[in-house]
């Protein structure tokens, strides 16, 4: 990578929700609207993008200085010599010149305490514990005073695909208008909305769906969000999986709606994979991009890895997979797959206990054991040896082959009856 601190001429541009902030401000003063949004699934995805079926991305596939979309929002820590005061080795310039820092700033220690870099910085831990990307939003009293609504993302980077020493994150922000202000605008923009026709369908792209749910228009006149508006039967397969993508990013960012958000994901991942048995070539090259091999004996797997991110915890790909297995498995089409999911009794759990159970081996409905000891009397005897028996009919023999072909016995297993029992049903067969 190619990075140097502090000189504007190395930093990227100004990130996509930063044109026209003001308007932005004017139209929506209490939203973190759709830019916001986007721009972190863009940052996960562009993550995701790096993977490459490791673990973790190379470091040195990161240059953000040349990110134009978001570089300027972002700031690189670097882990290598320890973590307990971490290194910046790049500062965005949007970043650096909303939080008034200095640009010789270089180690978390120098982050300004009540600045809206502290609020991105403060979460690194967490990306050491989780191993995983995580996002989150709130809102803060910056050190201007001002009331400021934040959304961030953290995602990990490593020097040799095992450790994580790198962390980037990307953050966004809106700074909330005072109450007058406030009631103002919501007053002239319910008026305007009043006035509006009604809208017809909208069609949206899948980069739209990240703000989902934080549309505080009234239903009949604002466009539902993209994120509960899956991609048409006859959408590309890579439509399909940015917008499950989208919804994955979500999900992760929506600790209050993680069930609702979970759900969904899962919805468009199976969406996903419908789309992938349609068109397998589409399939197989963005498997070989991503760097995920197919797997036959668990075609869900891979669907799972493509949409949450190959370094997502295996724990919860493989329930995740055999959820959708399950669901492959029942004939369910993908525009019931939601209400499947809804009804099913105990939830994913129960989704999965049902497929584990489905899985197992039919339990033995031959013969009973007082038909196996039948045959058994009526076989003729391999050979006789005079060895003590107890009282039960049958007794289970130990026996070592030895070199001229033999069998010399070695032990009686006798006072076990379940394994005598179950012996007898197998010679019996």
């Amino acid at each position: 990578m190619n990075m140097v601190r502090g000189e504007d001429d190395r930093f990227g541009g100004t990130g996509g929700a930063d044109a026209g902030r003001g308007d932005d401000r004017g139209r929506r003063p209490l939203d973190i609207g759709t830019d916001e949004r986007r721009m972190h699934v863009r940052a996960y995805n562009h993550w995701v993008s790096l993977l490459h079926g490791r673990a973790y991305p190379s470091i040195e596939d990161l240059d953000p200085a040349n990110i134009a979309d978001f570089g300027s929002n972002s700031v690189l820590l670097d882990f290598s010599r320890g973590i307990e005061d971490p290194t910046i080795q790049y500062l965005g310039r949007a970043l650096r010149e909303e939080c008034g820092v200095e640009s010789g700033i270089t180690q978390i220690s120098q982050v300004p305490s009540r600045s809206l870099l502290s609020r991105l910085t403060d979460h690194y831990l967490q990306i050491i514990a989780n191993r995983a990307p995580i996002g989150f939003e709130a809102e803060f009293v910056s050190q201007r005073g001002h009331n400021t609504m934040y959304r961030g993302i953290l995602m990990p980077f490593s020097s040799d695909e095992d450790t994580i020493d790198f962390i980037y994150g990307v953050i966004n922000w809106k700074e909330m208008v005072d109450a007058e202000t406030q009631a103002r605008l919501n007053a002239e923009i319910e008026a305007a909305r009043r006035e509006l026709p009604r809208p017809q369908a909208a069609h949206h792209a899948w980069a739209d769906g990240p703000s989902a749910g934080f549309d505080e228009a009234p239903a009949t006149s604002a466009p539902e969000p993209a994120a509960d508006t899956p991609p048409g039967a006859d959408a590309a397969i890579w439509d399909h999986l940015d917008h499950a993508r989208a919804c994955a990013a979500e999900m992760a960012e929506s600790d209050g709606r993680s069930r609702a958000a979970l759900y969904r994901t899962l919805d468009r991942a199976y969406r996903f994979a419908e789309a992938a048995a349609a068109d397998p070539a589409g399939y197989a090259e963005l498997l070989a991009d991503a760097g995920v091999k197919p797997q036959a004996r668990a075609p869900m797997t891979p669907i799972v890895k493509l949409v949450f991110g190959i370094g997502y915890d295996k724990r919860r790909v493989t329930e995740f997979a055999t959820v959708l297995t399950h669901a492959r498995r029942n004939g369910v089409a993908a525009p019931e797959f939601a209400d499947f999911l809804d009804r099913a009794e105990g939830g994913i759990k129960g989704v999965v206990a049902a497929e584990r159970a489905a899985r197992r081996p039919a339990a033995d409905t031959g013969a009973t054991l007082a038909d196996a000891a039948k045959r058994l009397r009526e076989r003729a005897a391999l050979a006789s040896l005079p060895i003590a028996a107890g009282d039960d009919e049958f007794v289970l023999l130990l026996a070592r082959a030895n070199i001229d072909g033999m069998l010399d016995i070695v032990a009686t297993l006798d006072g076990d009856r379940a394994m005598t029992e179950r012996a007898v049903r197998r010679a019996a067969r």
